[in-house]
């Protein structure tokens, strides 16, 4: 049967498995049976306060019954937007302005906090509403009157002007996404996930929507285990995890330090990785210990719901060869557009647009940004057809497979020359001893800085991109830290290594 609200899965699974787990946090647990009651209990209380296509925030900590609080919100025909005591203050405050929304849902430990905001509606205890009697007229009534391009959340990502961008989900492109997602990473009932991912990123989507398509299982793994690779493993078997996707800098945490001599994981059998380009070294370490395991390349932004391109890694890639991001999904194209908003020729590095059903509507009271990203195509002037233009530039290879190459803003002009940044972190990835990479560009002074983790000396990365790039690529200085600065979801932070141009 076609699927039009992304609660028609959890709707079909509590009948056929009703006292399996559906999430863990490996201490608290809820099966099927107890998802859907406490979301139709959520979903009840907000009917009940006349809740309907607006937005509800959850403040609460990542654990499972904040995704039943997700699902009760969207059984209310709303839209969640998940907030976390992680975020800064200020930005939280930000994405509060920009709602105005009328209900905070909120669990004990952010109940205090959440008072302190400058938040005007309702805040409510999770923990109260989700004993509220079930009113299942008043819940058909809501599921009756949703319609498929209705949104399901609102995510906040960060803004190239410091304001965060609210970017829409709704259930069309979510129900798209689970179903290409499925078929490419083969999830099934038997699908145990470690999810990393924080709940209040998109990346979660991987996880929260299949677990309820197939009656899978997934650990909702403890943040602090990612500080202590052994530690992270070991849950990872005694949970008996077989399915990940991990950001690259969670796999590199374990494979760069030695993890796999002391421990390896027993069950893994699909791992995914996103978010960042994959060293290829650290890749062969993952691969040597599970050498049948099945690895993917995701690409996609949160703009594309998720993910939208894959790679299967079936081939041996070069150390000096960026793992390609492949093809897209079924049921969505991607554009190489040149700067004269012409389709790149073979080889020709383009920017990155997307077309398809993945799309998001938008931002969310924001019509200036989502304009200027969400455009007319340019290759059809027949009749309205939106495109996300990702400001990522890729290529296609000699094999026909899409190569991420840098993003736009990282692409610079130094000493006459048009030069990645990312390609000059991809070649120092490849040195032994260097770790991870990353790579900005000062512009006050017109110097390229390359920061490294490893215990490589700084001479010794010099003499070994000489034998790699051309003298105008390398870099003016390397400098070396304990680790590279990541932001929340996972990606080296740029930003924050700009900053410390200045200090050194």
């Amino acid at each position: 049967m076609m699927k039009n609200n992304v609660l028609d899965y959890l709707d079909e699974i509590v009948e056929k498995k009703p006292n399996k787990t559906a999430f863990s946090d490996g201490t608290d647990a809820l099966t099927f049976r107890e998802v859907h009651q406490l979301s139709m209990a959520v979903g009840t209380w907000l009917c009940q306060r006349g809740c309907f296509k607006e937005p509800v925030v959850v403040f609460m900590d990542k654990h499972p019954k904040t995704i039943t609080a997700f699902y009760g919100v969207v059984a209310a025909g709303c839209f969640y937007v998940p907030v976390d005591a992680e975020m800064p203050r200020m930005r939280i405050e930000l994405i509060i302005k920009s709602l105005n929304a009328k209900v905070m849902i909120c669990d004990k430990n952010n109940y205090e906090s959440a008072k302190e905001f400058q938040f005007k509606g309702e805040i409510a205890l999770y923990d109260d509403i989700c004993l509220t009697k079930i009113d299942e007229q008043a819940l058909k009534r809501s599921r009756d009157a949703a319609i498929d391009t209705d949104l399901v959340y609102v995510v906040f990502t960060s803004g190239s002007t410091g304001i965060p961008k609210g970017v829409t989900g709704c259930h069309r492109s979510i129900i798209d996404y689970v179903e290409q997602l499925s078929k490419v990473l083969e999830f099934g009932e038997d699908t145990v996930f470690g999810n990393q991912a924080p709940l209040y990123f998109d990346a979660c989507l991987k996880e929260i929507y299949p677990t309820l398509k197939f009656g899978a299982t997934t650990y909702l793994i403890p943040k602090e285990l990612f500080s202590f690779p052994i530690k992270l493993v070991e849950f990872l078997n005694s949970r008996q995890i077989n399915t990940i996707c991990w950001v690259v800098s969670a796999l590199t945490m374990v494979s760069a330090f030695g993890t796999f001599d002391e421990i390896v994981p027993k069950h893994l059998r699909t791992i995914a990785f996103a978010g960042e380009v994959f060293p290829v070294r650290q890749l062969e370490r993952w691969k040597k210990v599970l050498p049948d395991a099945m690895f993917v390349n995701l690409y996609g932004p949160t703009e594309g719901t998720g993910v939208c391109c894959y790679y299967k890694v079936e081939r041996e890639i070069q150390t000096n060869e960026a793992i390609p991001i492949g093809k897209p999904f079924k049921n969505t194209e991607i554009i190489l557009l040149t700067e004269q908003n012409e389709k790149a020729e073979n080889g020709e590095n383009g920017e990155i647009c997307i077309r398809g059903t993945c799309l998001s509507h938008g931002y969310y009271n924001d019509s200036e940004r989502t304009e200027s990203a969400f455009v007319q195509n340019p290759l059809n002037s027949a009749y309205p057809e939106i495109i996300y233009k990702t400001g990522d530039i890729g290529r296609y290879n000699e094999r026909g497979e899409l190569v991420f190459v840098s993003r736009k803003d990282s692409q610079i002009k130094h000493m006459g020359h048009r030069i990645e940044l990312g390609e000059i972190e991809t070649y120092a990835n490849t040195i032994e001893t260097v770790e991870m990479t990353g790579c900005v560009y000062d512009k006050e002074h017109d110097k390229i800085l390359l920061y490294y983790v490893g215990c490589a000396e700084t001479k010794e990365i010099m003499a070994a991109l000489k034998n790699m790039i051309p003298r105008y690529m390398l870099p003016n200085k390397i400098i070396k830290l304990e680790k590279l600065p990541m932001t929340a979801n996972g990606k080296i932070d740029r930003m924050e290594l700009k900053k410390k141009i200045h200090v050194e």
